[in-house]
């Protein structure tokens, strides 16, 4: 790893608003349209997300009428995070997302810890759940009363990871076209949920409307237990800043980022509340309780003997899903790399197919590691909340802090500052409740998130390093620009 010292943050207006092009490195190239970005950010909220967070919702929130203002309130709370989003974007051209901007605003110590947990163990995780949702839909026709055998699972799911790693090293063109199929078959199954909730209103029986009478009724009281479904309703979200991770590879982005942004975040929003409001037609509050495949049983109860075509609808979605983790978590590893921060074979890209297949392997690796981990995925995701939304709410903080300090820079997107004054304050909410009501697992999250500190002071900001250390770095550099053919991006020849 370089050292963090030879790459400090630019700090200048122009600087920081030049591409990596500008610098005269010609990195990835700028092969993504809007529509694109549009399917990146679909494809990367709805994923397994819309599938299981129903139940969640609603048995945290304890009405109908609770569970739908959830889902309306964390797609406006997503949309206001997203927009923020889109000025730091917009002003600091690079890849990274919020990694980049904490690099840029508060320097390499914070930015690492940020890329440590997010690279290491969230994305690599959320990767690993997707495949198994995947896989256990793909199965459920072939195995309807009982369990499928020991193994399948775990060994669909790995095809799945395997499969969607080679393509994304093959070509970003493929996988872009990968993320605009299935994000396609995706939008096509909750639209077919929400037209057959929408034709049993307007013409089926009264008992289609019995799940909207009274519709706050059974309301939770208890604000921390209420508080619980947002977490369901923002996982079911999870998604709305992917985009900013690979906005170098984004054609004209001062258009196309806000533009994309705005448009995926309400289609997310209008899509899952109509989704849910179709779903109770069917579904009553307690056989949601009950069932954690919420899709599958309003299927059964309304498509008869077509009622198989739902499994594979959730499993285009999760293929989408898992795609485009895996598509902006390699750029995350690069841009990492790029600043001095991973090894920098993870800045490297194979010129014939332009693509970092290093960092490509790498996330396509961890995130089958993980998949032998599966039984305490779970339980990780949950560990690492607290960290998620602090650094989301650092990228926040260097929104302001950038303001201060790059007031005359140009900003194509310019938000007024009450929202992300409140979106600040939400991403706080977001960590303190948790460290009352659950102070074990909020412990566990900081322990994960501080562990990258001992890596940061050997690797990055130990300088005197003995020669042998660097020597077998350089070898290990040199084996795998030689086995998967990659140079520096930045090199002509």
């Amino acid at each position: 790893m370089a050292l963090a010292a030879e790459n400090e943050p630019l700090n200048s207006p122009a600087k920081a608003n030049k591409d990596p092009e500008e610098h005269g490195t010609k990195g990835l190239e700028k092969n993504m349209t809007l529509f694109n970005g549009v399917s990146i950010i679909v494809g990367c909220i709805i994923g397994s997300g819309i599938f299981i967070s129903p139940t969640g919702i609603q048995a945290n929130a304890g009405s109908v009428g609770l569970s739908l203002i959830v889902w309306v309130l964390s797609g406006i709370f997503a949309a206001i995070g997203a927009y923020c989003y889109a000025e730091l974007g917009t002003l600091i051209h690079k890849s990274g997302g919020d990694y980049a901007y904490i690099m840029e605003a508060f320097g390499p110590f914070l930015a690492f810890v940020r890329l440590w947990i997010e690279s290491i163990v969230v994305r690599p995780c959320t990767a690993t759940i997707v495949a198994l949702t995947f896989a256990i839909y793909m199965l459920k026709p072939f195995f309807p009363e009982c369990d499928p055998p020991a193994g399948t699972t775990e060994l669909l799911a790995a095809i799945l990871l395997i499969l969607l790693t080679a393509i994304n090293c093959w070509s970003v063109k493929w996988a872009s076209k990968v993320q605009d199929v299935f994000f396609v078959a995706k939008v096509f199954a909750l639209v077919l949920i929400i037209a057959t909730g929408a034709y049993l209103l307007l013409t089926g029986k009264p008992q289609y409307r019995d799940s909207f009478e009274n519709i706050f009724e059974n309301t939770v009281k208890d604000f921390q237990t209420a508080s619980l479904a947002f977490y369901s309703g923002l996982f079911a979200y999870q998604g709305w800043n992917y985009l900013n991770f690979i906005v170098e590879e984004l054609q004209n982005p001062e258009r196309n980022l806000p533009l994309a942004i705005a448009i995926s975040c309400s289609l997310c929003t209008v899509i899952y509340t109509l989704t849910n409001v179709a779903l109770y037609t069917t579904i009553s509050p307690d056989e949601m309780l009950a069932s954690p495949a919420v899709a599958v049983l309003f299927a059964e109860k309304n498509y008869g003997y077509f009622a198989f075509v739902m499994p594979i609808f959730v499993a285009c979605s999760t293929i989408g899903s898992a795609n485009g983790v895996i598509l902006t978590s390699s750029r995350l590893f690069y841009c990492g790399a790029r600043e001095g921060q991973m090894p920098q074979v993870l800045t490297m890209i194979n010129k014939q197919t332009k693509t970092p297949i290093p960092a490509v392997l790498l996330t396509g690796l961890l995130s089958l590691f993980y998949l032998f981990l599966s039984n305490n995925i779970y339980s990780l995701i949950n560990y690492i909340q607290v960290s998620y939304w602090l650094a989301i709410g650092a990228a926040i903080a260097a929104l302001f802090y950038l303001r201060k300090t790059m007031p005359d820079a140009p900003r194509a997107v310019k938000v007024n500052l009450f929202f992300p004054v409140v979106f600040f304050i939400g991403c706080m909410a977001l960590v303190f409740v948790p460290i009352i009501g659950a102070p074990k697992d909020t412990a566990i999250g900081i322990l994960i998130m501080l562990s990258g500190v001992p890596v940061y002071l050997i690797f990055i900001a130990w300088k005197g390093k003995p020669k042998f250390f660097n020597s077998i770095i350089n070898r290990l550099t040199l084996f795998t620009q030689k086995l998967f053919l990659v140079v520096d991006a930045s090199k002509e020849n």
